[in-house]
């Protein structure tokens, strides 16, 4: 007669190999192949994989780069960053998008910080658009579109809104409310009409499609997986989303995101010159 499987609440797990004494899943190992190309293995510092609702904050030093990897359709990935040596220094969306003369984000463009600093640059992207501009979803539109999910009845440890998700991982660093800034959607697309009206495209990620940001500047960032503000989905069921970082290095004078506008070569040379 089978014996009966261990019960995971009394029973402890094995502790690591004395080889490798600290549990760092390599994650990235399970991510489609294809989602890695270019990254030298070697390089790799470590990777996450996060559930959809879920939220995430690390402080990176320049010349880090994070791969994005959508593990499931149609996700969204929030981003927030700030100077790691001053936080009052962050990104501006405003002058972002008007220094660059876009309304979305997508390979060669620049995170500028509202010092006309590079903080990050888009240096993959099989999408082609990354929205700068839809916000966040905050609990009441959350409560409004999806219903209220206690955790006691639900156990719904990944029911989470990217606004409240953004402030947790952000008070980590000594951030407060009036600190939360616009965030940048990757994977989600929101185009405006000519009567400025948003318009949110609806499954326009897919599983497999990458992003990636290069720190030009040493970083804290925040991310959450919850569902983008305006995506029009009935059910709360956010996909999950792959990190995987690795050291790239500053970017060099050939570099695309450099070199496709005067104004990012401006906002580059303002970095390296912090930096000197």
């Amino acid at each position: 007669m089978s014996s009966a499987p261990p019960d995971p609440l009394t029973t402890a797990a094995p502790n690591p190999p004395a080889a490798a004494p600290v549990d760092a899943v390599q994650h990235w190992q399970s991510f489609p192949p294809a989602t890695l190309n270019g990254i030298p293995p070697a390089q790799i510092l470590w990777s996450e994989r996060m559930p959809g609702g879920g939220h995430w904050s690390w402080r990176l030093r320049r010349g880090t780069s994070l791969r994005f990897v959508a593990l499931d359709a149609g996700v969204n990935a929030s981003v927030v960053l700030y100077a790691a040596h001053n936080p009052l220094e962050r990104y501006n969306m405003p002058d972002s998008l008007k220094a660059q003369h876009t309304a979305h984000y997508t390979r060669g463009h620049v995170l500028m910080s509202d010092m006309g600093r590079a903080l990050a640059s888009v240096t993959q992207d099989s999408l082609g658009w990354h929205d700068p501009l839809g916000a966040l979803l905050d609990n009441e539109r959350m409560a409004a579109q999806y219903g209220t999910h206690r955790f006691e009845a639900h156990r719904n440890g990944m029911h989470r809104s990217g606004k409240d998700g953004l402030l947790i991982e952000i008070g980590k660093h000594g951030l407060s409310r009036r600190d939360l800034i616009a965030p940048v959607n990757l994977f989600s697309k929101v185009s405006v009409d000519e009567d400025g009206r948003f318009h949110f495209a609806a499954g326009h990620s897919r599983a497999g499609d990458i992003v990636e940001l290069r720190c030009d500047m040493d970083l804290i960032l925040a991310v959450s997986t919850a569902p983008h503000p305006l995506d029009p989905a009935q059910v709360y069921a956010p996909g999950k989303v792959g990190i995987v970082a690795w050291r790239s290095g500053p970017a060099p004078a050939d570099d695309v995101c450099r070199t496709s506008r005067g104004e990012n070569a401006r906002a580059h040379h303002n970095t390296d010159q912090f930096y000197l």
